[in-house]
């Protein structure tokens, strides 16, 4: 099953200020996010924001904020992404059923919205090297775990070759940056 940027939509999961200095590897969480904001919008990949809690957990990184959609950033209470109605109404709205997750924290948010939209009938797709826990055993639990339910657990490569599907293209040549 590969990923195709035509049924795609990017979902970034709080990668708050306040939250990403205490995950195991937060530089490269950072930038492997930001690659794949910058391909999502070269590649017109529709893309949803979330922010947990803003207030308290303070905004998205400022690294990430030239990238965001210009609908703007999500505010949640809940875990899962889908439990917030104008989350769920944007990723509907995007009319893709493969759903491209990053952020953290990856046994909590990350992994309770890919469950959720699994059992909403959509494919989520993992990207580990864009998701991080606190705790390296967190994420490990998280990936066993979303491979037990079936949800496909990839990195930031592998999203954007199979987005891009062909070499020498123009998006090709824009975005052979962000892998070398």
């Amino acid at each position: 099953m590969l990923i195709k940027r035509e049924e795609s939509c990017l979902l970034v999961v709080d990668m708050q200020e306040k939250l990403i200095p205490a995950m195991s590897d937060p530089r490269r969480i950072i930038i492997n996010c930001e690659k794949l904001m910058k391909a999502a919008k070269r590649l017109d990949v529709p893309m949803v924001v979330s922010e947990q809690y803003p207030k308290g957990i303070g905004p998205t990184m400022i690294d990430l904020r030239p990238y965001l959609p210009q609908d703007g950033i999500v505010e949640k209470n809940h875990f899962p992404m889908t439990s917030s109605e104008e989350a769920l109404r944007r990723i509907r709205a995007s009319g893709k059923r493969q759903m491209i997750l990053s952020g953290v924290e990856a046994h909590v948010c990350v992994m309770q919205t890919a469950l959720s939209l699994k059992g909403m009938g959509f494919e989520p797709f993992v990207v580990a090297d864009a998701v991080a826990s606190r705790k390296v055993e967190s994420e490990v639990l998280a990936f066993d775990r979303l491979r037990q339910a079936g949800i496909f657990v990839v990195n930031v490569e592998m999203v954007l070759f199979e987005w891009l599907g062909e070499a020498g293209t123009p998006e090709f040549k824009d975005l052979m940056p962000l892998i070398k």
